[in-house]
């Protein structure tokens, strides 16, 4: 059952009895995303946050042409226009699938419904939020911090699997560098190794 592999995840957070498990899992919709295809587009009110069951997803941000990457999402990852999502405003951001993908995504006032219904839901859900903040204040920090060639090497001891996964222009973006820079440090590491 595809709705287990997000039990399991939020019982690793919260402890949830079976009817607590079955009230927390009724509003997840299971959605199946073909690769390339976007599941939120700047202009329009992102109305789901969605777990990862299955695929990988990009979600970026467009300037004056450029793109820049925010974030990777795999499996047990959630994904989302959270800055849309929350405050149900139109999305600055494109999330694209990289991947065929599966996810289960919650609309955003059935997470409402399930927060008041029960603690032990708006506790886990505080405790995403808290994580996220302290996962993006630490990318923030250290891409300031390191040199491009650190921001690679920290991505690829914390992350290995999204390596193989994701293209090479879109981890240039996520690390603030150009894809030609990215290709230089790969090579002068494959150098190192030989």
């Amino acid at each position: 059952m595809i709705k287990e592999q997000l039990l399991q995840y939020v019982r690793s957070f919260v402890a949830l009895t079976d009817e607590e498990s079955e009230q927390f899992l009724a509003p997840f919709e299971e959605v199946h995303v073909k690769k390339r295809q976007f599941i939120v587009q700047p202009n329009f009110t992102n109305k789901h946050r969605a777990f990862v069951v299955k695929g990988a997803f990009r979600s970026y941000a467009v300037h004056d042409g450029q793109e820049h990457t925010l974030q990777f999402a795999i499996e047990n990852w959630w994904v989302s226009d959270f800055n849309s999502y929350i405050y149900q405003h139109p999305a600055t951001l494109f999330i694209v699938a990289l991947e065929d993908s599966i996810l289960l995504q919650i609309e955003y006032s059935r997470e409402q419904e399930l927060k008041k219904a029960n603690h032990k839901f708006e506790t886990f859900f505080r405790i995403m939020a808290e994580k996220g903040l302290a996962f993006e204040h630490r990318r923030i920090i250290f891409n300031l911090c390191h040199s491009a060639e650190a921001r690679y090497e920290n991505f690829i001891l914390n992350f290995p699997n999204f390596i193989q996964r994701v293209p090479q222009y879109a981890l240039a973006s996520y690390l603030g560098m150009t894809t030609e820079f990215l290709s230089r440090i790969r090579n002068k590491k494959a150098h190192r190794r030989s």
